[in-house]
């Protein structure tokens, strides 16, 4: 998988738009099998959060480079997967490339120049350590395996995208959408995986942003510590906080101007300060720092996605 920009200059303002036109067209493709599927990762934020009306001192999501698909697992139960692949191939996807040059079976893509979509799954009886590798669906059809995906499929909202697809048609779909408890959840896990900056920026900018503050996002994580998958991976967030506070202090100190940089705030802001109490997570401590310090690290100036 290609490396994630580093800074927001990596991120042109018009592909957030072509990721949305192109997920639209998907949708209008998929038809029914839209219901099996969930959209996770970085175009999340610019979906649950109202980019066209955000307050004065907040800018807009620097977007995503490309659309991740979180495929239900039943799909593989009911083998419905070869339709999906058949209606991409209609709809003129292909199968994406390496630097090598070898087709990725996880990653396709349309348009010139392309825009990409990945696809995702959890397995029955996954162990994280398992996180990147295939999961091979046909013989040339992959899925990326992500530990906690089901939880975008307990936890998601229903958005309406409505205009042109990448094909230049007008259409009008709903989707469904990973919900902003489940995201901070994965958002966490891939941090802790992979550690991207990329990760950490989604992340604040979600605790930071959505509904009426952090408490919305504390509602909608309350449900999801029932779930026994999501309960024991709650214990990997106080490694994430130790990451975040480590990284938080020396953010990118030579790739960008000075009034771009992360900062990390000492004093943790009112609202967080209550969180737990809010939440009802008086015993989830580690869940708790994770969206303590993510949640208390602000940009100097601008709100860009250069990483924390």
């Amino acid at each position: 998988m290609p490396e994630k920009p580093r800074t927001a200059a990596g991120y042109a303002p018009d592909q957030v738009a072509r990721v949305k036109s192109m997920c639209l067209y998907l949708a209008t493709k998929l038809g029914d099998l839209m219901d099996e599927l969930v959209v996770v990762g970085g175009l999340v934020p610019s979906l649950l959060i109202d980019q066209t009306h955000l307050p004065e001192n907040v800018t807009a999501h620097v977007g995503t480079l490309d659309l991740d698909l979180g495929l239900a697992f039943a799909l593989v139960g009911e083998q419905r997967y070869q339709a999906v692949v058949e209606r991409l191939r209609a709809a003129g996807f292909e199968m994406d490339q390496n630097e090598e040059g070898q087709p990725t079976r996880q990653r396709w893509r349309i348009s010139k120049p392309p825009v990409t979509v990945d696809f995702l799954i959890e397995p029955e009886k996954i162990a994280e350590a398992q996180a990147g590798r295939l999961f091979p669906l046909t013989k040339d059809w992959a899925a990326i395996i992500a530990p906690g995906l089901h939880l975008a499929f307990t936890n998601n909202q229903t958005v309406t995208l409505d205009g042109r697809t990448i094909a230049g048609e007008t259409a009008r779909r709903d989707i469904r959408v990973c919900g902003a408890g489940a995201f901070v959840v994965l958002k966490a896990l891939a941090f802790h995986i992979r550690g991207e900056n990329k990760d950490a920026y989604d992340l604040f900018y979600l605790l930071r942003n959505y509904g009426r503050g952090v408490a919305d996002v504390a509602a909608q994580l309350r449900p999801l510590i029932k779930d026994a998958s999501a309960k024991r991976r709650w214990h990997t967030c106080g490694r994430i906080s130790r990451s975040l506070r480590a990284s938080g202090r020396d953010a990118l100190p030579n790739s960008c101007s000075d009034d771009r940089r992360w900062t990390l705030r000492r004093t943790p802001s009112a609202s967080c300060a209550n969180f737990w109490r809010n939440a009802g997570l008086e015993h989830e401590l580690p869940i708790i720092i994770i969206i303590r310090q993510a949640a208390d690290i602000r940009c100097a100036r601008r709100n860009i996605a250069a990483g924390l």
